[in-house]
């Protein structure tokens, strides 16, 4: 058995809790702060976060590519530190753990860990089962004018709740693996620029040909070699002349 099976065995033989959505998370739609209010937009602190921001700098984000002015925020009310983002409209099924307050645009819904479950639950293993939530949200999607989740069903998604050693055991080995994996994908992309490289040259130095002279070029350019030479030598009996003189 490995550490976690034998976690799980020691403190809940009976098997796991799980609990619905919303009775873990207080959950809030993101929004767009207005465009045309440029005083929104200018020498911004908050950090406002959009798709563009997972697909550049990966899941676990503490900056923001674009940020807002706090006159931006309705009620002056950000989304907590350590919450959760999820897409729940246009791309569906992506998500990031944002480690600083914040607030995102209206594709996603923001998970809030509710207060009294702060010492039983770890944020990052949320994060890792939050690829589970991703999939049943692409499985259950309604379409009017563009994709968007069932959020009824959303809301009472069940998260499982083992004991925070299960979750802190599960968190260091996906860690781990999430680790390999970027050395991997570091490691690859190293060889591949490698092998770009190699085969540009190779491509180069085959298709590289010294062009076959005809026997009218071959003259030409030894008409061309005899005229050079005529006049280097010309040029050189002027300097001899001027240096007697």
């Amino acid at each position: 058995m490995s550490q976690i099976d034998n976690l799980i065995a020691e403190l809940c033989p009976d098997g796991v809790e799980f609990m619905e959505l919303n009775e873990l998370f207080v959950t809030k739609n993101g929004y767009t702060p207005s465009t045309t209010n440029k005083a929104y937009w200018t020498d911004g602190t908050v950090p406002w976060f959009r798709m563009e921001d997972i697909r550049e700098n990966g899941r676990i984000l503490s900056e923001s590519l674009q940020q807002i002015t706090e006159e931006a925020v309705k009620g002056g009310r950000l989304f907590p530190a350590n919450s959760i983002i999820i897409a729940t409209s246009a791309t569906i099924g992506e998500h990031a753990l944002i480690t600083v307050p914040h607030l995102s645009n209206q594709r996603f819904t923001s998970l809030a860990l509710k207060p009294e479950f702060a010492g039983r639950i770890d944020m990052k293993f949320v994060f890792y089962y939050c690829f589970v939530l991703d999939d049943w949200c692409r499985n259950n999607t309604t379409i009017s004018s563009f994709a968007s989740v069932d959020m009824n069903g959303f809301k009472k998604f069940r998260f499982p709740l083992p004991p925070l050693e299960v979750q802190q055991e599960i968190v260091k080995v996906l860690d781990t693996f999430t680790k390999l994996e970027a050395e991997l994908e570091a490691e690859l992309e190293a060889e591949l620029e490698a092998r770009r490289r190699q085969y540009q040259y190779y491509r180069d130095a085959l298709l590289s040909f010294d062009e076959r002279m005809t026997d009218a070029s071959k003259q030409a350019s030894k008409q061309a070699s005899k005229q050079a030479s005529k006049q280097a030598s010309k040029q050189a009996s002027k300097h001899k002349v001027d240096d007697v003189g």
